[in-house]
């Protein structure tokens, strides 16, 4: 299904906030279901650039978070570029974590470890959220860049867990933004950007934030 680009997206107002004027305007819509709508699925798309890495110090390092609540005190998971902090660090390659809290719970890893080492490489990808059934799956997928080639959606970054959620209502593009960063050497990095939000409601409609929220940019 071929999302709805919303033009008062951009406007100051939470992302929720307008899911909610959406199911407003739903509920108006003749044949309308009486059922509650609720947030069943959420898509990140994400790009980083970077101007001019460092294989010998593995640099720079990035961390992109999500969370299904508007907080990480709780289940969210992040997603490593360039190096990988669990169990112990390594130098490069791709790490998707799920936590509880400061908790660790589970890593799973890309098979190809390469460190960055291209200047002005650009490296996209998205990082999604789904809740089917008291399961909570966290996933990396689309991505594509100069030093893994394509990565994610063949199970490598795929992490599941049992959930008392009963959607995803909680979500907030804020928490990614405000848990996501450069770690180490910010310097080489041109931009790390979220570049849109989708949300897949339990009605089956497919709605889009193209706003773009800049985590990072070089001065």
């Amino acid at each position: 299904m071929t999302p709805r680009s919303y033009p008062w997206a951009h406007a100051p107002r939470s992302f929720l906030s307008t899911m909610f004027v959406l199911a407003l305007v739903a509920k108006s819509l003749p044949g309308f279901s009486s059922e509650p709508i609720s947030v069943v699925g959420i898509e990140e798309d994400w790009e980083l650039v970077v101007e001019s890495p460092d294989p010998n110090s593995t640099a720079p390092q990035v961390s992109c978070t999500i969370s299904p609540l508007s907080h990480v005190d709780s289940i969210h998971a992040a997603f490593e570029l360039n190096h990988q902090s669990q169990p112990e660090f390594t130098a490069g390659g791709l790490q998707l974590q799920v936590w509880n809290d400061e908790q660790p719970l589970s890593s799973r890893k890309f098979p190809n470890t390469g460190v960055l080492s291209h200047d002005n490489e650009v490296v996209r990808w998205t990082q999604s959220l789904t809740l089917d059934d008291g399961t909570l799956t966290f996933e990396i997928s689309n991505g594509t860049s100069t030093t893994w080639g394509q990565f994610g959606g063949q199970g490598y970054l795929k992490a599941s867990l049992s959930t008392n959620l009963v959607s995803l209502n909680g979500y907030d593009p804020a928490v990614s933004v405000q848990n996501s960063g450069v770690a180490y050497a910010g310097n080489r990095v041109t931009k790390l950007v979220l570049k849109r939000v989708r949300a897949t409601l339990s009605t089956g409609e497919v709605i889009e934030d193209p706003t773009e929220r800049f985590v990072h940019t070089r001065d």
